[in-house]
């Protein structure tokens, strides 16, 4: 058994103490799953850090204690400590291409694991190795042993980290978002190997992660972390079917789906909390749906409703009032900037003249070898697409990672000229983008812009929020004066939800969701017909999800603008689409309205892909509930 004692965990940092992690208390048997959920920034990956006494140099254990049956692991010196670290408890880290040294074999690696932490050496280490690359569902482990990290896919490179972190033949395992942005099918291939190998050892599984769907479909028990603290304990079946914590129900009824197609989403208003104060009271009263005056200055502690399941919510002390009313407190509504506005959407616009018609697409990659960097060949990423797109419409293209979406998108979007061989015809309101140059094609560049994958990598961290979004303005709109341009990105930074002061910050002051927002407010600025949206939601918590599909689908009423919407959440296809295009290996599989699609899929692959969704078993009690 893991057991986990009031673990208090404290980082330096130039605004002061951070408190990233508040007297956390839980415990793991063998053979057990236990998710840990929760926003980004509610300090769910420094517990696993802590637990594995990685903390960074600035961060430390305050209080707490660590035992691993009889033996308390925060007082072992470092030397133990290294036995039980693989050996004992293992991590499977987020990120896999910045975790699997990017110099080393991914077979040395493992080979590294087995010789700290069983008695194998040489040929026999390298054996067991290739047996566990086999295990983990790696093809060909015999020549895939040799490879570096760079030459796998995302999908690939998981199973190598699990592969490492099972080689110590550990008791525990601890996953920090295992399948963050992969894909569906490759998501349920991760998840099925994990429960296999939990099966085969009595593996005890911490699982960290955001994502409901597939704690619903793995957890044994759930605890919902917020601002450091747990404030919801309960057994994933009685968490999914009766939430008692207003946080939890705001959670399950952001999460997108085909029931709430039509009206906007329960999106969180606000953010987490900073970490580096005191709190008087409950942490979560600004966003909370259900505070009370007295929630302010009253620290919560946790409460038992019923006998397996604990709350940290002041609605089930013993002197709360037997129905407590339901109003957004004073803070909540001095964060209502931050709100998306109401998104009303309506039924699929009538079928007219096509504002954007794709005929035949095809995009193809040279492959450059030799000090010369002569073409040896071609990589065929798109093959043969079409589709068309009408004024207010959305079409949504789904599909795995590496199949063309996103070619598809640049390629709409005039970025590939002269990186790409492109062949076929993108007419806008029947223009042939591809013969356009000059002038006309930066008019017709004002008509369709694009909402890039990460908004981190794609926002200039050198330039101020006005410049970014006066940026697309001085090009594609040279005739408005700066008088203008000031008014118009000042109406751009209300439209998304965010602040006036906002212009004046720089990207990285920004949360994920805010950076989103900016991402979308550049491509308004010179008022498009057509948005390109490639993956806007991906890796995002389900709350900032909710804001930006809100969004989204209110400028979509308001202004009338047609999204070409690349995703492979097809929760979100469901809520936000009036189209599908299921692609595959670089063609289109599959098209039609999302009910059609969706429930009555035609292709193999489009079944394949719908049946590897993750789903929430059961949906929560109506918010207006105690």
């Amino acid at each position: 058994m893991l057991n986990i004692k009031d673990l208090t965990v404290e980082l330096d940092s130039h605004t002061g103490l951070v408190r990233a992690v508040d007297a956390l208390s839980l415990t793991l048997s063998r053979g057990e799953t236990f998710a840990l959920v929760g926003e980004s920034g509610c300090g769910k990956s420094m517990t696993a850090l802590a637990l594995m006494r990685l903390l960074p140099e600035n961060g430390r254990v305050a209080a707490g204690r660590l035992e691993l049956g009889e033996e308390e692991l925060f007082g072992l010196p470092e030397a133990r400590m290294r036995a039980v670290r693989g050996g004992r408890i293992a991590m499977i880290f987020q990120e896999p291409s910045t975790s699997l040294n990017p110099v080393m074999r991914v077979g040395d690696q493992i080979v590294e694991a087995i010789v700290a932490h069983t008695p194998l050496r040489g040929t026999a280490a390298r054996q067991k190795a290739i047996d566990w690359l086999r295990r983990v569902g790696l093809p060909e482990p015999e020549r895939r042993i040799d490879e570096y990290p760079f030459r796998l896919s995302g999908g690939q490179k998981q199973r190598v980290m699990i592969a490492i972190a099972l080689a110590g033949e550990p008791d525990f395992i601890v996953a920090d978002e295992p399948t963050t942005a992969l894909d569906v099918t490759i998501q349920a291939q991760i998840l099925d190997l994990l429960k296999q190998l939990q099966r085969e050892r009595s593996l005890g599984l911490l699982m960290i992660t955001h994502d409901l769907g597939v704690v619903s479909g793995m957890a044994h028990r759930v605890a919902l972390m917020y601002a450091g603290q747990i404030v919801e304990v309960a057994s994933a079946e009685d968490f999914f079917a009766q939430p008692r914590h207003p946080y939890a129900r705001l959670l399950l009824s952001a999460l997108p789906d085909a029931s709430k197609r039509g009206q906007a989403l329960a999106a969180i208003r606000g953010t987490v909390p900073p970490l580096w104060g005191e709190f008087q009271g409950c942490r979560f009263e600004p966003r909370c749906d259900r505070a009370m005056p007295h929630c302010r200055s009253t620290l919560p502690a946790m409460e038992r409703p019923a006998p397996d399941h604990a709350v940290r919510c002041l609605l089930y002390a013993s002197d709360a009032p037997e129905h407590a009313p339901a109003h957004p407190s004073a803070a909540a509504a001095a964060a209502a900037p931050d709100l998306a506005p109401a998104a009303q959407p309506g039924q699929r616009p009538e079928p007219g003249a096509p504002l954007l018609q794709v005929e035949q697409l095809s995009v193809r990659f040279p492959i450059r070898r030799g000090l010369l960097q002569r073409v040896q060949g071609h990589v065929e990423a798109v093959q043969g697409v079409s589709l068309d797109l009408c004024a207010g419409e959305t079409l949504a293209l789904v599909g795995e990672s590496g199949c063309g979406k996103t070619t598809t998108g640049k390629a709409i979007v005039q970025l590939l000229r002269g990186k790409a061989e492109i062949a076929g015809r993108v007419l806008l309101k029947g223009d042939d983008l591809f013969s356009l140059d000059g002038d006309a094609l930066r008019a017709a560049r004002r008509q369709v812009q694009i909402i890039f994958q990460d908004p981190f990598a794609s926002l200039n961290p050198r330039m101020r929020v006005f410049e970014i979004l006066e940026e697309g303005l001085l090009s594609l709109r040279p005739e408005w004066d700066a008088a203008a341009r000031r008014a118009q990105v000042e109406k751009l930074v209300g439209q998304v939800g965010l602040r006036s002061d906002a212009l004046t910050r720089y990207p990285h002051e920004f949360s994920g969701g805010q950076r989103q927002r900016l991402a979308i407010a550049r491509a308004l600025a010179v008022e498009p017909q057509l948005i390109v949206c490639d993956e806007p939601t991906s890796a995002l918590d389900v709350s900032v999800q909710a804001q930006i599909l809100n969004l989204l689908r209110g400028l979509q009423s308001a202004l009338g603008i047609s999204y070409l919407f690349i995703t492979h959440n097809i929760g979100a296809v469901e809520y936000v689409a009036h189209r599908v295009a299921v692609m595959k290996e670089g063609r289109i599989v599959e098209s039609g309205s999302v009910d059609d699609v969706l429930d009555r899929p035609q292709h193999p692959y489009t079944r394949t892909l719908l049946a590897a969704v993750p789903r929430v078993r059961s949906q929560a009690a109506p918010l207006s509930a105690v």
